[in-house]
Formats: C-alpha cells, sequence, structure tokens
C-alpha cells in the first residue's frame, strides 16, 4: 500500500474530452502509481480508462459544456471561454492544494491563462504539456486572424513563465526555445501495455463479436458440412478447437481519427478508389480489401456520405466507434495501418502511430517535417506525399496477399523493427523522464 505520508497532490487539466485525451490519462494513470494523489479536470464525453476511473488516488472533476446557443461565430467564441474560465477557475479553488498543475496544450485559451494565474497565488507549480500549437490550429480554419495572433501571443507569454514543460518531438523542443525562449522536455508518446499483439484466439473473437454489428467482419459462406463450427470474414474455428486464419481471407486496413480538418481523408479514398480499379483488373492477384475507421468528430458525417456514395466491389469501408477494449485488439489483429495526421504545426506526431506499432501493425504515414522522428521508411512503416504514394503502397502490401513470397523478407524486416520498438512502454519511459520533473 502506498504511505499516505509520502503522497503529494497533484492535479491535471484537460479542456477537453478526458476520455479521448490518452497522453493526459497515461499521465495521471503514471502519476496516481507513484505517490501522487491526482485531481483530473475535463469533459466527460467518452469514459476514460477503467484504471483511472478505479483508482483511489484519482478524484475525476467533471466540467460542464458550453449550452449550444444560436449566436455569432465571434460572440460564441467570446462567451464559451468566458463560461470555459469561470468553471475552470471554481474547480481549481474546491481542490486539494496541487505541488503542480499539468495543463495540456492545445487549448491555450482559456486553460494555460487560468492555471497560471491560480498557479500564481496558491504557489503551484505550472507545467505545460505540449501537444502542439494552439494558434496553428486555429490557422487551418481563420488564417490571419485576430484569434491565431491572441493564441500566438497568449502561448508565448505564459508558456516562457511556466515552471517547466514536456514536449512530443526533438522538433518542438528545439522550436520553443528558439521561438518564445520555452524550454522543455521531450517526453515522446510510447505504447501504454494494453497495445500489444495478441493471440489467433483473440482476433477470432473480436471478429465475432465486432460481427455482431459491423457486416465487414461477418462472412457469408456456408460452413454447413464442414469441419467448422464458427465463421468469420478472417478465421475459422474448428471442431477440434483449433482456430486459422483462412486463406481467401480480405486484407484488413486501419485508421483512426478525431474527424477533424488536419486529417484529410480525401486522400485514402482516393487511394481506395485507385485499389479498386487495380484489383477489378487483376483479381487474381488483390484480395477484397476492408477499411475500418475509427473515431468522433465533426467530419464524420460529411465522409460518411462521400463513402456511401461509392459503388467498390473490392473495398469495403466501415466507420464504427470502438471502445477502449476493442481498439488495441483491432489493431494486432489488422494487416496495414494508415494515418493521415499531417500536424498544423509539422511538429507533433501522431499517437495513433504509437499504439499501431505498440501491436505490431506496420503503418503507412503521410509525410510532414518530423514524421521521421517516429515512422522510418522502409523500416517500420512507409512515408507517403499523395494518394497515389499510398495506393502503390497498399497495392504493393496486398499483392498475393496472404502469401506473396517476395515480400516475406521485407515484412520480416519490419516486424524485427517493430519488436525493437516494443520493447520501450509508455509506463518505463514516463518514470525515466517525467518523474523526476513532477519530483522536483
Amino acid at each position: 500500500m502506498t504511505d499516505k505520508s509520502k503522497v503529494q497532490n497533484a492535479c491535471v487539466i484537460v479542456l477537453g474530452d478526458i476520455g479521448r485525451s490518452p497522453r493526459m490519462q497515461y499521465h495521471v494513470k503514471s502519476l496516481s502509481e507513484n505517490d501522487f494523489s491526482v485531481d483530473f479536470i475535463g469533459y466527460v464525453q467518452s469514459p476514460p480508462l477503467e484504471e483511472i476511473r478505479a483508482s483511489p488516488n484519482v478524484r475525476i472533476h467533471e466540467l460542464n459544456p458550453f449550452p449550444e446557443l444560436e449566436l455569432p461565430n465571434i460572440l460564441k467564441y467570446i462567451f464559451k471561454t468566458i463560461w470555459q474560465a469561470l468553471g475552470l477557475l471554481i474547480t481549481l479553488i474546491s481542490i486539494r492544494k496541487p505541488k503542480f498543475i499539468l495543463c495540456q496544450n492545445p487549448p491555450a485559451i482559456p486553460a494555460i491563462i487560468v492555471a497560471y494565474l491560480y498557479c500564481l497565488f496558491a504557489r503551484s507549480k505550472l507545467i505545460i504539456d505540449w501537444h502542439n500549437y494552439t494558434y496553428s490550429i486555429l490557422e487551418l480554419e481563420a488564417p490571419d486572424s485576430l484569434i491565431v495572433r491572441v493564441a500566438k501571443k497568449v502561448e508565448s507569454f505564459f508558456g516562457a513563465r511556466a515552471a517547466d514543460g514536456f514536449c512530443v518531438t526533438k522538433a518542438m523542443k528545439d522550436d520553443l526555445y528558439t521561438r518564445w525562449n520555452v524550454r522543455a522536455t521531450v517526453l515522446y508518446d510510447r505504447p501504454p501495455q494494453q497495445f500489444q499483439s495478441i493471440s489467433i484466439q483473440d482476433k477470432h473473437n473480436l471478429f465475432l463479436r465486432l460481427g455482431e454489428s459491423v457486416s465487414a467482419f461477418r462472412t457469408a459462406q456456408d460452413a454447413a458440412g464442414e469441419d467448422i463450427v464458427e465463421c468469420t470474414a478472417f478465421t475459422t474455428k474448428h471442431r477440434n478447437g483449433e482456430i486459422k486464419l483462412r486463406d481467401s481471407r480480405p486484407g484488413l486496413l486501419v485508421s483512426s481519427t478525431s474527424w477533424t480538418p488536419d486529417e484529410d481523408f480525401s486522400i485514402l479514398l482516393s487511394a481506395l478508389d485507385q485499389y479498386e480499379r487495380e484489383a477489378l483488373a487483376m483479381p487474381a492477384h488483390y484480395p477484397n480489401l476492408v477499411c475500418i475507421i475509427t473515431g468522433k468528430g465533426p467530419l464524420k458525417e460529411k465522409y460518411r456520405k462521400i463513402v456511401d456514395s461509392k459503388s467498390w466491389k473490392m473495398v469495403k469501408l466501415e466507420m464504427p466507434w470502438l471502445g477502449n477494449e476493442d481498439y488495441p485488439k483491432l489493431l494486432a489483429s489488422s494487416d496495414l495501418g494508415v494515418c493521415l495526421h499531417y500536424s498544423s504545426s509539422g511538429l507533433d506526431l501522431p499517437m495513433k502511430v504509437v499504439d499501431m506499432f505498440g501491436c505490431g501493425l506496420p503503418v503507412c504515414a503521410i509525410h510532414f517535417d518530423c514524421i521521421n522522428e517516429l515512422v522510418k521508411h522502409g523500416e517500420n512503416g512507409f512515408v507517403f506525399q499523395h494518394h497515389q504514394e499510398l495506393s502503390e503502397q497498399i497495392g504493393r502490401w496486398f499483392y498475393d496477399f496472404p502469401s506473396n513470397i517476395a515480400l516475406a523478407n521485407m515484412k520480416q524486416d519490419i516486424q524485427k523493427h517493430l519488436k525493437q520498438f516494443q520493447t520501450l512502454r509508455w509506463t518505463e519511459n514516463w518514470r525515466n523522464v517525467a518523474l523526476p520533473v513532477f519530483k522536483k
């Protein structure tokens, strides 16, 4: 048991959905396991990790979301900011005085401002975890606007006055220092233990379970009269209990997204159009392809309508929402991952790739300035510039699937690099890099 005399109070702020903020949840979990009592503040639109909900060292403080009001955009933004600032300040006043506040950025407004002012009066330390820049995200929709300039001023002013900081890449560390004289420690995202390779039994059970709601996992094959008791689109279970991957199974392509403007899924759809044409022209060499895109976000329905308009015969695309238990298993059951996150700043790395690597899944990732800090082209995955390159990579990977002897050496070499990546997990990396900062 934890010695209560050694426990210190900490506060973690996410001005967003806690359940969809994995890095901050991992921080909270690690802090709670290392003699910190944590007040976790944010919105609870998706359930947090079970380990956090069950931890006696964690208290979750749910912020009230801003009500839907019919207002001009500028007024809505102003009122929402005031609403969030007051809600966050009232919550901070109600919690135990923390040794430090760990605040996620983005969003900087009003989270960092409120957290800094509270720390000033409470004599706590402000530590900012830089995932990206607020101003660069706002620039995607409103370049050169007043709000972009304000966000940049806020990040530079309060970032330089924080006691400490973390960031997600070496490129961001250098940029923070040269741009705003902000010092930050690089804390790379690493996969937690639940993102790992799984057995064929677990894969079969997952396909059966997902098949209840997602038709792509089911099979139209009639197994009557055969030595098969259960059948999915990818696996069969025999009367003696043996489970096998089907030789005639489709390829399984997976991606995840928050359906935001910094991920252009038209690139993937164009690549799938090209795959469809090639597969129809050479059906003996290209398998049917099942593409699963999981996630929630504002642009999901837009892309759903585009997908519904497609008349693909060799490609099937589904957009289910998967929970914390099934998502890692889907990654571990897939054949290839796709990442379209290109980073508004060019300085952050997509956590979805870290998760995929943790499950032993190679990834095709869109190119941006620092992606090579994570994806090494030809070693643990592939980097592409446009939809033609992505289509070529998908086509090469699935050519004569699942038993292309010519690709065996390349796939084996990629798996060797992925196994090396899997040796360092979040817990060990956090203890080595982050804990000394929190213990100062």
